[in-house]
């Protein structure tokens, strides 16, 4: 072996250890888990023994439509919550990024703080605003007329994915207002020289040359939203509150793990989860390898090919 070979197992050892210490192994004791469950001897008076159950716990899962139920949470929460946290933080960065801002950093910091409010925390502060007799919003909206029950059937999701939104939004738009920065600003100048006007630049310029960073966040966003518990199970203390205690597949497994003490049946629901986060995770990163054919093309609103630059050709 080389040395530069020696050199790459060195470096690349602790972090295949702790993958498989951390990732592997969890991942591993879960499916072994979902093979079996507990059960009681004789009328109950017995004691409980483990029992081989082979998909057992996986069709129970699935045969529950309280477990179906969540995932069309999920379906309606992703629908939702996605494009307004791509389409918001993007806005945001591009109007930091644009030459009229004012007070960049002043933004940047009120934008990004919510995000460094533990999720526990900032759960428990709209808990108290969507509360009726507790919240002063609340009062205010019943006051002007517009009486809104945020923990209803109706209004639980909404009321989640607003939660969501005001802890995400500002990070996200953090790393959209970076990858702007890091465009070459020839590239908007010669554009700019060429007739295209700000709308045009943002569209047709910006936004194309951070797609990866618009890839990553929505494949980040995805696998974060399959993953919602925090908000609606600190909303299920809420008087009223429309949100179960298996409103997510995360807190059916919750649920069945800890309240029932069916650790089988927690771990099928788990792995059920974790394919369909898999699933997706492809989806999103396939869409994102559909580029545009290369060639030469006009920069948007204008007439004409695009000017050359220091460094090349504006593609």
């Amino acid at each position: 072996m080389s040395a530069k070979a020696r050199a790459v197992s060195v470096l690349l050892t602790p972090f295949f250890a702790l993958f498989v210490v951390v990732l592997v192994v969890p991942v591993g004791y879960a499916v072994w888990l979902s093979l079996f469950t507990e059960q009681q001897s004789g009328l109950g008076f017995g004691g409980t023994h483990t029992v081989f159950t082979g998909l057992g716990n996986y069709a129970a899962a699935l045969g529950d439509h309280t477990f179906r139920d969540g995932f069309l949470v999920l379906l309606g929460y992703c629908a939702l919550y996605i494009p307004l946290l791509l389409a918001g933080a993007l806005t945001l960065a591009l109007l930091l990024d644009s030459a009229l801002a004012r007070a960049r950093r002043f933004f940047q910091l009120a934008l990004f703080l919510p995000h460094a409010v533990p999720g526990i925390i900032a759960a428990l502060i709209w808990v108290y605003l969507y509360t009726p007799q507790l919240s002063p919003v609340v009062g205010a909206m019943e006051s002007g007329g517009l009486g809104f029950d945020f923990l209803s059937p109706s209004g639980a999701l909404p009321s989640v994915v607003n939660i969501a939104l005001w802890e995400w939004l500002g990070y996200n738009m953090v790393i959209f207002y970076a990858a702007l920065q890091a465009i070459d600003r020839s590239v908007i100048e010669a554009a700019t020289v060429d007739g295209a006007g700000a709308w045009r630049v943002a569209t047709g310029i910006k936004v194309p040359l951070i797609r990866s960073s618009l890839v990553m966040v929505a494949l980040f966003t995805v696998i974060g939203s399959l993953q919602l518990f925090t908000e609606p199970l600190i909303l299920n203390q809420g008087s009223g509150s429309a949100v179960t205690s298996s409103w997510t597949p995360n807190m059916y497994a919750y649920t069945a793990a800890f309240a029932r003490n069916d650790y089988g049946l927690a771990a099928a629901s788990s792995v059920l989860l974790a394919l369909a986060a898999a699933l997706l995770s492809f989806f999103v990163t396939r869409l994102s390898r559909r580029s545009p054919r290369p060639g030469r093309r006009r920069l948007p609103g204008t007439s004409r090919p695009p000017l050359a630059h220091p460094k090349g050709r504006l593609r």
